[in-house]
C-alpha cells in the first residue's frame, strides 16, 4: 500500500464497505433479519454435527461428509455475516487492509471446500447406488479421509495464492468497497496496478474448483439415472432418487449462486447482482442446508430429536 493524497492517508491502510444499504432505516431491517438468519443458520449447521457425532448409526460416509459440510456453511458465514452486524450497529464502515485481507482468505478457503466437497458427496451417492454391494468396501475409512480431508489442504493453499496476489497490488484511489464484506471482484477494480495475473487465476481457480466439481457432478448423476432406470419397481426408483433429493437441491443453491458471482460476463454484471448472489451463497444457502438434508431423512431427524430429548433431560 502506498500513501494517498494528503487529505484521503488515513485511507490507505482501510477500506469502506458500502455494505447491503445507507438508508439507516433499511440498516435496522437488515440487522435484524441478517442477525435471525445467522442465529437460525448457527443453530441449524451446529446441531447436525453433534447429532452426527454422537449418534453411532450415523458414522456412515454420507453423513461423515454431511458434518464437513455443515462446519463448512458455518464457516463461510460467520466470516462475513457478524462483521456486517458490527459495523450496523456502531455505525462504522471502515475495515482494515489486513482484516479485510484476512476476510477474504476464509471466504474463499470456505467456499472452495465447499464446492469439492459437494462433488466428493455426489460421487459418495454414486457409489452407494451404482455399486451398492461394494459400498462399504470401496468407502474405506481411509479413502473417506482423504477425500474429505484433501478439498481443506488444496483449499488452505489456493486461498494462500489469492492472498499473495492481491498483497502486491496497489491501492492509490478511492477505497469504497460496494459490498458487505472484502471480496475479490470489487477489490480488483479498486487497484491501480495492473491486475491481469489475478484475474488469471481467477479464471484457473474457476475451472478447478467450480467447473471441474460441476462436471464431475454431472456425471456422477448421469450414471445414477442411468442405474435407477434399471430398477424394475416403482417404489425402489422413488427410493433411490429420494436420497439424491437433498444433495441435488443444494447442487443447485450452490452452483447457481456461484455462476453468478463469477462466471457471468463483467458486461452483464452489477454490483447489486453481485451482493444478491452473494447474500444467496454465504448466509441463504448455509441455512436452508441443514433443513434441506434434515426433513426427509428420517435418520437425522431421529438423531436430531435424541439430541434435543438429551438436552432437555439434563437441563432438568
Amino acid at each position: 500500500m502506498i500513501p494517498m493524497e494528503p487529505r484521503n492517508q488515513t485511507s490507505a491502510f482501510e477500506f469502506i464497505l458500502l455494505g447491503l444499504s445507507e438508508t439507516p432505516e433499511q440498516e435496522t431491517l437488515l440487522f435484524a433479519l441478517f442477525l435471525c438468519m445467522y442465529v437460525v443458520m448457527a443453530m441449524g449447521n451446529l446441531s447436525i454435527i453433534l447429532a452426527i457425532s454422537s449418534d453411532s448409526h450415523l458414522h456412515t460416509p454420507m453423513y461423515f461428509f454431511l458434518a464437513n459440510l455443515s462446519l463448512v456453511d458455518f464457516g463461510l458465514a460467520t466470516n462475513t455475516v457478524p462483521k456486517m452486524l458490527v459495523n450496523i450497529q456502531i455505525r462504522s464502515k471502515s475495515i482494515s487492509y489486513a482484516c479485510c485481507l484476512t476476510q477474504m482468505y476464509f471466504f474463499h478457503f470456505f467456499g472452495i471446500v465447499d464446492s469439492v466437497l459437494i462433488a466428493v458427496m455426489a460421487y459418495d451417492r454414486f457409489v452407494a447406488i451404482c455399486h451398492p454391494l461394494h459400498y462399504t468396501t470401496i468407502m474405506s475409512p481411509r479413502l473417506c479421509g482423504l477425500l474429505a480431508g484433501s478439498p481443506w489442504v488444496f483449499s488452505y493453499f489456493i486461498s494462500l495464492t489469492h492472498i499473495l496476489l492481491m498483497a502486491r497490488l496497489v491501492f492509490c484511489g478511492n477505497n469504497e468497497l460496494p459490498h458487505y464484506f472484502c471480496d475479490l471482484t470489487p477489490l480488483l477494480r479498486l487497484s491501480c496496478t495492473d491486475t491481469s495475473v489475478n484475474k488469471i487465476f481467477v479464471l484457473i481457480v474457476a475451472g478447478l474448483v467450480i467447473a471441474t466439481p460441476f462436471i464431475c457432478i454431472l456425471a456422477s448423476y448421469a450414471h445414477i439415472i442411468v442405474a435407477i432406470m434399471k430398477v424394475p419397481s416403482a417404489g425402489g426408483r422413488k427410493k433411490a432418487f429420494s436420497t439424491c433429493s437433498s444433495h441435488l437441491s443444494v447442487v443447485a443453491l450452490l452452483y447457481g449462486t456461484t455462476i453468478g458471482v463469477y462466471l457471468c460476463p463483467s458486461s452483464v454484471r452489477t454490483a447489486v447482482k453481485e451482493k444478491a448472489s452473494a447474500v444467496m451463497y454465504t448466509t441463504v444457502t448455509p441455512m436452508l442446508n441443514p433443513f434441506i438434508y434434515s426433513l426427509r431423512n428420517r435418520d437425522l431427524k431421529g438423531a436430531l430429536r435424541k439430541l434435543v430429548n438429551r438436552k432437555i433431560t439434563s437441563s432438568s
